[in-house]
């Protein structure tokens, strides 16, 4: 059901929308959002202060943008929170953000539950520091019954990891006699993904302005429209998505059919 154009309008009440919300479809919103949260960095840069204060601002858009994606009628938003490349980082940032991750969802364990949202991780967590996979388990089995809204959270995830791990999955299905090959299809292989059970994006942002996917999605990403903007991550805000949302709108999308 889509969100009644009053009940957006007063969400969006005290920020600078202008004439935006006339233009918006509250039937064509798109189902599932994905983001490549860019910029923490750069944001801290520019004010002097160390990097990780940079995602520890992040966090709070992060909150903003959940909060705007059910408030728009938006069913699951994925974000890209650590790359299976980001170990290369300095130490003392990676251990950072890994406590980050860990203060967050104790801290917003309750309002992700009043907000009705299931967490789902996608990625390797078997790396991941134990207490670091911990709370993201204790996460997702607290919220498993909630359904205003479906967070994807891409930890330790790699685009082309997860296709080598659901090519031997697989595999495996082969050599013990589960699968025979010739039954290999493009839904066989969607459903060993680590995102199985969401649908594939129909919109992919990315903040910071830079122009390239990090292999982010790779798979699921074939037909996602994709939208870049200039903000840097934390001040991504609920205005931000809805220009996001508005340009995806205008779009006629094709699927390769011409």
């Amino acid at each position: 059901m889509s969100p009644s154009r009053q009940s957006i309008a007063e969400f969006y009440k005290d920020a600078p929308v202008g004439e935006l919300l006339s233009k918006l479809d509250t039937d064509s919103v798109p189902r599932h959002v994905a983001i490549i949260m860019d910029g923490n960095g750069r944001w801290a840069a520019q004010r002097g202060l160390p990097r990780l204060a940079g995602h520890r601002a992040g966090a709070k858009a992060v909150r903003e943008t959940i909060l705007t994606a059910i408030h728009l009628g938006i069913e699951c938003l994925t974000i890209y929170s650590f790359s299976s490349e980001n170990w290369s980082r300095p130490a003392d940032e990676v251990t950072g953000l890994m406590d980050l991750f860990v203060e967050v969802l104790e801290r917003e364990l309750d309002n992700l539950q009043e907000m009705n949202v299931r967490v789902v991780v996608a990625g390797r967590t078997g790396d991941l520091p134990r207490a670091t996979a911990e709370a993201f388990s204790t996460c997702e089995k607290a919220t498993a019954d909630n359904d205003a809204l479906t967070l994807v959270v891409a930890l330790n995830y790699g685009g082309r990891t997860e296709i080598v791990d659901a090519v031997t999955s697989i595999a495996n299905e082969v050599r013990g006699g589960a699968l025979d090959p010739s039954d290999i299809t493009e839904d066989i292989i969607s459903s060993h993904l680590y995102t199985a059970r969401v649908p594939d994006p129909d919109l992919v942002i990315r903040t910071s302005g830079e122009m390239r996917v990090s292999n982010f999605l790779l798979w699921q990403i074939a037909y996602s429209e994709l939208w870049v903007t200039d903000t840097l991550w934390p001040d991504f805000d609920r205005v931000t998505l809805l220009e996001g949302v508005l340009d995806f709108q205008s779009r006629e999308r094709r699927f390769g059919g011409r």
